[in-house]
């Protein structure tokens, strides 16, 4: 087998890993003696043994002058476990493969370490592929922000609803089931309170193999949801936090809806409104101070309207049905003023094209 081969082994292994080990990156690890794969691992949750730590216990003494393939450059420092280059040296590894550096000047030098003590390093294989695994743990080291997926599904006419707001289902169930796996993988789940108004949505993951909620948000500027909103009903190990605009400090029915909604489990955030809508650049800043990687917006037209505006879209996913409403009249993927020209429409970049049976998903970033 080639190295690339090695390493997408590895690759494969991380993706274990995503949706359970934020704010940790998913890494993989493969060990190969002459030719044969003898250990293998991946980081499973923060806080436990990252992946070379797995796959060189597994490897045991045929670790020694072995390789190991690994999808991020090996940290160099004691956090809540140990530095993996301490036990790469320690093992007796010859070469080490790393599709790519650690970009948190914190846990990296790894790659100086190694080599400082003789160890052949080779970095950059498949680093495309490794970055996109992990493209909401990179965004925040280097920004302190989420990296913000928009969502949408329509029909081929651009609908994602009847003029009545009906809209279960225009996709198939496989589309569905890939959208609950994407709720999984992000650390927060954001919606509009007209999206709440009109589905009642649990926001949560549903998967058969199992899964983790994400965080809820609720965008709902004048806290005006209803306290028996599903959303807030919830049996879930994840938060629900509901978004409005500053909340006046003597005696009112908001102030006292906030006191309910806190005293039930639900967390009210108070964020500066703009436009007398919830200033959105403000709360991505504020939900990466919170260590929230990676946030995906399944609002309605409005929501996702307002997050292109305030430019805080990284990646745009829609699923679409073979389906017509052969209407004018029914609910737009975005509302409001669009730009006068093609030239002013924001343009896709790094295509991809998937099936789930006969829907169509398309994926870019902005």
């Amino acid at each position: 087998m080639e190295a690339h081969e090695y390493m997408e082994m590895a690759l494969a292994l991380a993706a274990r890993g995503i949706g359970w080990t934020s704010p940790n990156p998913a890494v993989g690890a493969v060990v190969v003696n002459n030719g044969r794969v003898v250990g293998r691992g991946w980081h499973k949750a923060c806080g436990g043994p990252h992946a070379e730590v797995f796959a060189l216990d597994e490897a045991g003494d045929e670790a020694k002058g072995a390789d190991i393939y690994v999808t991020l450059e090996p940290c160099n420092h004691t956090g809540k476990t140990p530095p993996c280059t301490e036990k790469i040296l320690n093992a007796g590894i010859k070469r080490v493969f790393i599709a790519m550096e650690d970009p948190n000047p914190v846990a990296s030098g790894g790659i100086a370490r190694l080599e400082h003590h003789g160890i052949e390093v080779t970095c950059g294989i498949l680093r495309e592929k490794a970055e996109g695994l992990n493209e909401g743990f990179i965004k925040h080291v280097k920004t302190g922000r989420p990296f913000v997926i928009a969502k949408s599904a329509s029909t081929l006419d651009g609908r994602t609803a009847t003029s009545t707001g009906h809209s279960q289902w225009i996709t198939g169930e496989k589309s569905r089931r890939h959208v609950h796996e994407l709720r999984h993988a992000v650390d927060a789940i954001l919606v509009g309170i007209g999206t709440v108004n009109a589905d009642d949505p649990s926001l949560t993951c549903r998967l058969d193999s199992g899964g983790k909620d994400p965080i809820r948000i609720v965008l709902d500027s004048r806290l005006s949801i209803d306290e028996k909103a599903r959303v807030l009903q919830l049996k879930s190990d994840s938060d629900t936090i509901v978004v409005c605009g500053e909340v006046p400090a003597v005696p009112c029915e908001t102030a006292r809806k906030k006191g309910r909604l806190e005293a039930n489990g639900v967390r009210v955030l108070e964020v500066p409104l703009k436009d007398n809508r919830i200033d959105l650049d403000a709360l991505m800043a504020i939900l990466g101070e919170e260590k929230i990687q990676s946030l995906l917006i399944e609002g309605g037209a409005g929501v996702l309207k307002s997050a292109l505006e305030a430019k805080i879209v990284d990646k745009f996913r829609i699923y679409i049905a073979p389906k017509l409403l052969t209407g004018d009249d029914g609910y737009p993927i975005t509302a409001g003023k669009g730009p006068l020209s093609m030239d002013e429409a924001l343009t896709l970049s790094r295509v991809a094209v998937r099936h789930f049976d006969n829907d169509v998903m398309i994926e870019g970033y902005l």
